[in-house]
C-alpha cells in the first residue's frame, strides 16, 4: 500500500515547513508514504525549501496555473508513481496534517472510496459570519447537486483511492472542490466526512479576491458540473416553467373571448407564443444535450481504459464491469 501526500503550493517558502514537519512519517497498513509538492509558477524559495527539507518529488509549472490544473497534474504523477491512495492538503499549512492516518483510515479499512477532512467551519474563529453561511449553503447546494450529505464540501483536505482517482476527470480551471464531489456522487462513490479543527490563520487566500467572486466562480464550477450529469433535468425545468407561463396569457385571452372584448388584446397570443416556443426550444435543448451526456459518458470509459493502459489496472473494478466476469 503506497499513499503520496500532495502539496500544491504558491510562494509557500514561509509555511511549507510547517506542513512537512507535521506530516506522518509512517501510517499502520502503509507500506510506502512519499511527499509530492506542486509548485505552481511560485517566484520565491519555495522548490529550494522543498528540496532542503528531503521532498520525495517535485512537478513545476513555469507559471502559475490555478490550482485544479495542479490538482489533476499531482494526481497524474502520483498515479504514474504506484500511488494506491492520494491525500491532498495545502502548503499554506490550514489543515492539520497529523490527522492524515485518521483520514485514511475510511481508505484503507474499504468503507470509503474519498475521504474529505470536515473543517467544522462554524468552529473557526478567524472566518466571519457571513463566509460562515456562504460555505453553509455552498455544502447544501452541492450535496443536492451530488445526493450526498457532507458538512464541508470545500475542504480541500481529502484522501482519493486509486480507484476514486481512475473515474474522475477535473475539466473547470477554478477549484476541483466542488467539482470532484459532483462527480463521486453521481458515480455512486462512498465518500466519508472525518471532523478536524484546522490550523491558525496564515494568510489571506490566493484562490480568490473576495467572498463574493468565490461564489460564483464557485457557482459556474457547480452548475457546469451538474449540467455534466444531470442536463435533461435542468432544461425540462426550464421548459416546464416556460410552457405553465406560456399557458396564463392563453387563459386569459379565452376569458377575454368569452367577455366580448378580446380583440383588443392579441398581445396576450403574442406573448403566450414567444413563452411556448422557448420552453419547445428549451426542450429540445434538454434531450440534445442528454445525447451528448450519453457520448460523454462513452468516452469517460475510454478515457479510463486509456488510464489502466497508462498507469495500470484499477484495482477496484465497478460493479457490472466486464472485468469482473466470473469473480465471486
Amino acid at each position: 500500500m503506497k499513499v503520496i501526500v500532495q502539496i500544491p503550493c504558491l510562494n509557500e517558502e514561509q509555511t511549507l515547513p510547517l506542513v512537512l514537519s507535521t506530516i506522518p512519517r509512517s501510517i499502520e497498513g502503509v507500506d510506502e508514504l512519499e511527499i509530492l509538492v506542486i509548485d505552481d509558477g511560485s517566484t520565491d524559495r519555495t522548490v529550494e525549501v522543498a528540496r532542503e527539507l528531503g521532498v520525495h518529488h517535485i512537478v513545476r509549472h513555469p507559471r502559475n496555473m490555478g490550482l485544479a490544473r495542479s490538482f489533476r497534474d499531482g494526481v497524474h504523477f502520483a498515479l504514474a508513481h504506484g500511488a494506491d491512495i492520494v491525500v491532498n492538503t495545502d502548503g499554506d499549512n490550514q489543515y492539520p496534517q497529523e490527522r492524515i492516518p485518521d483520514l485514511v483510515r475510511p481508505l484503507l479499512d474499504g468503507v470509503a472510496d474519498i475521504a474529505i477532512g470536515d473543517r467544522q467551519t462554524q468552529k473557526i474563529a478567524h472566518f466571519s459570519a457571513g463566509k460562515k453561511l456562504l460555505q453553509k449553503i455552498g455544502s447544501k447546494v452541492v450535496n443536492i447537486a451530488a445526493d450526498t450529505d457532507l458538512p464541508d464540501a470545500a475542504s480541500g483536505f481529502r484522501a482519493y483511492s486509486r480507484h476514486a482517482l481512475m473515474h474522475l476527470n477535473i475539466v473547470t480551471q477554478f477549484s476541483y472542490c466542488m467539482e470532484t464531489i459532483i462527480q463521486a456522487g453521481n458515480k455512486r462513490m462512498r465518500i466519508a466526512s472525518v471532523p478536524v479543527d484546522t490550523n491558525p490563520k496564515t494568510r489571506e487566500s490566493r484562490l480568490f479576491k473576495s467572498n463574493w467572486q468565490h461564489v460564483w466562480r464557485s457557482s459556474q464550477a457547480i452548475m457546469r458540473s451538474y449540467l455534466m450529469f444531470k442536463p435533461f433535468v435542468v432544461f425540462a425545468t426550464i421548459a416546464i416553467g416556460l410552457g405553465l407561463a406560456g399557458a396564463i396569457p392563453f387563459i386569459r385571452y379565452a376569458i377575454l373571448v368569452g367577455l366580448g372584448v378580446a380583440g383588443d388584446h392579441l398581445q396576450s397570443l403574442i406573448l403566450g407564443v414567444l413563452l411556448l416556443v422557448g420552453a419547445i426550444i428549451s426542450l429540445a435543448l434538454g434531450i440534445i444535450a442528454d445525447l451528448l451526456r450519453i457520448n460523454r459518458v462513452l468516452l469517460e470509459e475510454s478515457l479510463e481504459r486509456t488510464k489502466e493502459l497508462q498507469y495500470g489496472p484499477d484495482p477496484m473494478p465497478a460493479s457490472g464491469d466486464p472485468r469482473n466476469a466470473g469473480l465471486r
